[in-house]
């Protein structure tokens, strides 16, 4: 009898310092505080116009989870559905203070800050957590392929002119800027769904993660 009581205080004993040390390990690590989610770049520093005509930059992104994509308002096949499948994550999200929809135009020279106000408009949105983004086309697409990874950087040719980017990824961004997870497919709804999950991930995020990944494209 003596020897089974003494087994079942060992037995005890020892579950309550693991216990004890996971409680610690929660209480004062990071460890169950930080994302899973991989680090694929950094965003880099940028100015771009919002369709309101402000100027928007990188500073506008501190704090805040960030979905990125590039279209143009007149692209008549991909980008609607694109848009269509956002505008299901912006009505999930719309109303988390801590999130932001980025979406550039590709094609510059016709997306105007007005043809972008207009299409802001069309899509009744909150442009403080939709944004519509235009600048200059190369500094554009430098952004789409060196920062978020979501157009193979074999694509640049000699002359920007001569030069398209049609991409129907979505990249996702962390609040101290890291591109993090996988290029998310905008016209897959598996992905979509993946992206709603990912993105509650690093809204719960506290940790600070600085890894690097090779995006799809390396």
């Amino acid at each position: 009898m003596m020897k089974k009581k003494k087994w079942i205080f060992y037995v005890t004993f020892f579950v309550g310092l693991i216990l004890v040390f996971w409680l610690a390990l929660y209480l004062f690590t990071d460890t169950f505080n930080q994302s899973r989610l991989v680090n694929r770049s950094v965003v880099k520093p940028f100015t771009f116009y919002k369709e309101d005509g402000s100027l928007f930059t990188k500073a506008d992104m501190a704090g805040k989870v960030c979905v990125v994509e590039f279209f143009f308002t007149t692209c008549p096949n991909i980008c609607p559905e694109m848009n269509t499948n956002m505008k299901k994550v912006y009505e999930a999200f719309k109303d988390e203070p801590n999130f932001l929809i980025l979406s550039h135009t590709c094609d510059p020279k016709r997306d105007s800050v007005p043809v972008l106000k207009k299409y802001a408009d069309s899509m009744q949105v909150n442009t403080q957590v939709w944004a519509f983004l235009t600048g200059s086309k190369d500094s554009l697409y430098n952004m789409a392929r060196e920062s978020y990874g979501i157009d193979d950087p074999k694509s640049v040719v000699n002359n920007i002119e001569d030069d398209f980017l049609h991409s129907q990824f979505f990249a996702l961004v962390d609040k101290n800027g890291n591109v993090r997870g996988q290029v998310y497919d905008g016209l897959k709804q598996d992905e979509i769904k993946q992206l709603k999950k990912d993105i509650k991930e690093l809204l719960n995020d506290k940790g600070n993660r600085r890894g690097f990944s090779n995006n799809l494209f390396n």
